[in-house]
């Protein structure tokens, strides 16, 4: 089974510069091969391959124009432009948008798939050499590859892709007595259908204040001065913040839910956030709780421990469907509570919300 382990690399002057001729040549040659793709799609109507442009590289690196490409690892020009082939055929196939040329204020990142290793508390990179890193979390298997990466604040991380030569846990049959309905929120980030509840930490709106008068610094310093460049990398340091806040909240959270010994299977509604946010009232408060990135936690650590994911459909009547059958078609966001015109039993729409969830998820499948 593969695992992915992530630590912060410390690299001295030298290799700083290295790391970011190779975040600036893996760059080039994504938007070099996409050029070439698109080229000869036009003339010929045929793909080149990741393989026909790779052979081209031995040429760019003998020019006078392009011999810097020799200091860069020829793995990680390779991997790139697979990671372009990748990302070409998805679009063709309709999984994705056409691939876009990087530009340098793009994440910067690059692959190197063999020779990785961590000696004596350093990772050792080829081209590179020894890099020292702080590992939090030892690892047991084989490194099938790693990725070095450099956040908006200059902090360094490489994640390694390991195999971990453990078999998968086989999920416990699903039964609706083992699950849990979870319903997303806002003023509540999760209801699950046992009646807990789970505070949205609001991470951005706590840091909102501050941001503000950060931001309005910014806005008076003179372009191009270094007193902008420093209120600038203010700004983006408390961002970064909010951000390792929001994922350490979600990596806890999640760990908790897929650690519980008395549930087997996790049920959750199916959510367009992409057309959620075009909400422009609600677009803040849902992209600082991040439902997307839970989700996607959920999907592999569940994976890992064993556990079952259900989803049911978007257009269910979650939170406006009463227990004993009646739809209140009228209820709007606001209304957080209200009573059943048929039972007259006073429901609390998130929970209500949860247990549905549940409940349809084991309907559609009887």
């Amino acid at each position: 089974m593969e695992k992915a382990y992530k630590y912060r690399l410390y690299p001295n002057k030298e290799q700083q510069i290295l790391l970011e001729k190779h975040f600036g040549a893996t760059r080039w040659v994504f938007n070099y091969g996409l050029q070439r793709k698109i080229e000869e799609y036009q003339k010929n109507k045929k793909n080149l391959s990741c393989f026909q442009i790779a052979n081209e590289l031995p040429k760019l690196k003998e020019k006078e124009e392009t011999k810097w490409l020799k200091e860069i690892n020829a793995q990680s020009l390779q991997m790139v432009l697979r990671q372009l082939d990748n990302a070409y055929t998805a679009f063709f196939k309709k999984q994705n948008q056409f691939p876009k040329f990087k530009s340098k204020k793009d994440k910067k990142s690059f692959s190197i798939p063999q020779g990785n290793r961590i000696e004596n508390g350093k990772s050792i990179f080829i081209k590179i050499g020894e890099v020292k890193v702080v590992i939090d979390r030892e690892f047991k298997g084989r490194i099938i590859r790693a990725t070095i990466s450099e956040n908006s604040i200059n902090q360094y991380f490489v994640s390694y892709i390991v195999d971990s030569k453990e078999e998968k846990i086989k999920p416990k049959k699903i039964i609706e007595k083992t699950a849990i309905g979870i319903d997303l929120g806002i003023k509540d980030f999760a209801v699950l259908s046992n009646g807990e509840r789970i505070k949205n930490p609001r991470n951005l709106s706590k840091s909102e204040e501050r941001l503000k008068v950060l931001c309005r610094r910014l806005s008076k310093k003179e372009k191009e001065s270094q007193n902008r460049i420093e209120a600038r990398y203010k700004v983006v340091k408390l961002y970064n913040k909010v951000s390792n806040q929001r994922s350490d909240f979600l990596h806890k959270f999640t760990h908790e839910l897929t650690h519980e010994n008395q549930v087997d299977t996790y049920v959750l509604e199916t959510l367009k956030v992409s057309n959620m946010v075009k909400n422009h009232c609600l677009a803040k408060c849902i992209q600082d709780a991040s439902w997307g990135e839970f989700v996607r936690q959920m999907k592999y650590k569940c994976d890992w421990y064993g556990k079952n994911l259900l989803f049911i459909g978007q257009f269910e009547p979650s939170s406006k469907m009463c227990g004993c059958g009646y739809i209140n078609k009228d209820l709007t966001l606001a209304d957080r509570e209200w009573k059943c015109n048929n039972c007259n039993k006073i429901n609390d729409r998130d929970l209500l919300a949860s247990q549905n969830i549940k409940r349809f998820a084991f309907r559609a499948g009887d």
